[in-house]
């Protein structure tokens, strides 16, 4: 029976494949498609094509890549299973600190370059319905461009319309993200055929998917963002929990009525019953193990299961 392929969504696996040294070609085409350069990219100097063992099992570090182009251009890429409510200002940070470390006190400004950064969701986050947005400095009122020095890009998976063939697929960015986040499925295969640079990246992933030691990391840097969005799930459930308590307390002073108090705390009960089963099948469909979820989650095995078999009906 062939193994399941590792899901290009954990940042370990996208950083495997995408930050290839030896195959550049990936990230050159997956860079052509979201920037669309008035002169295509021709080639990439990759930066940061090593992971280190610490990051693997850290769950704040950051598994990005990081590359300069045949123009000089500055990229980080980096991909996200789960919303931290923080990826304007952590966009912004990350391409703040790429601008300031290409020169040194003394430097001319001249020498800053052109700096990109893309960001590849698979939540949705930004309040439109385009799954792929770009961003630089404009003037507010006429809309005229400042510069292009400064470019943010937001990819957001779930907005992406499903694809049923890959006749459908009418560019490289549609394709690459229909690769990312489904490898294995038939849209997939049919791109191999005629894609070069898909089929170089399904290699790739097949390549890691058959390596026990690769898999081993896999599975462990899984785990670290499970870790990591159990406690994000955590903070926000106490936060609520806070809130409710103080509003509870306000709500007596005021002389609030209790039914409207219990009508309210039914409301919230039910909207994190509802929040929990969301990242539980956000966590399935990247292919975490029952018992990891349930462990990660404090959810029963039985229920994610259920949970499970409810998914595949659907």
């Amino acid at each position: 029976m062939p193994r399941v392929l590792l899901s290009p969504k954990i940042d370990f696996v996208f950083k495997k494949i995408f930050g290839n040294e030896k195959h550049p070609e990936i990230l050159i085409s997956f860079l052509n498609a979201v920037m669309e350069p008035i002169d295509p990219i021709k080639s990439v100097q990759i930066k940061n094509s090593d992971i280190e063992k610490e990051h693997i099992e850290d769950k704040y570090s950051r598994l990005d890549i990081k590359a300069i182009t045949n123009s000089g251009e500055y990229i980080n890429v980096e991909i996200q299973v789960k919303n931290e409510y923080n990826m304007i200002k952590r966009s912004l940070y990350y391409w703040s600190k790429l601008y300031e470390e290409q020169i040194i006190q003394g430097d001319n400004y001249e020498k800053l370059a052109k700096t990109v950064c893309i960001n590849i969701l698979d939540f949705k986050y930004l309040k439109n319905n385009r799954y792929h947005n770009a961003y630089r400095l404009k003037e507010i009122k006429t809309n005229e461009q400042l510069t292009d020095v400064m470019e943010i890009h937001f990819i957001e998976i779930p907005k992406l319309k499903k694809v049923k063939n890959s006749q459908e697929i009418t560019d490289m960015l549609t394709a690459w993200i229909e690769f990312i986040n489904n490898p294995e499925g038939e849209v997939i295969a049919n791109l191999e055929m005629s894609k070069k640079e898909i089929r170089e990246a399904k290699e790739e992933l097949i390549r890691l998917s058959a390596n026990s030691r690769e898999r081993s990391i896999y599975e462990k840097r899984k785990e670290s963002l499970l870790n990591k969005t159990s406690a994000i799930i955590k903070a926000t459930e106490e936060g609520r929990a806070e809130g409710r308590a103080e509003g509870r307390a306000e709500g007596r002073a005021e002389g609030r009525a209790e039914g409207r108090a219990e009508g309210r705390a039914e409301g919230i009960e039910e909207g994190k019953k509802n929040e929990k089963i969301k990242n539980i099948k956000s966590f399935l469909l990247l292919g975490i193990d029952v018992e990891t979820i349930a462990k990660g989650t404090g959810i029963s095995v039985e229920e994610v299961k259920r949970i499970k078999e409810e998914t595949k009906n659907y």
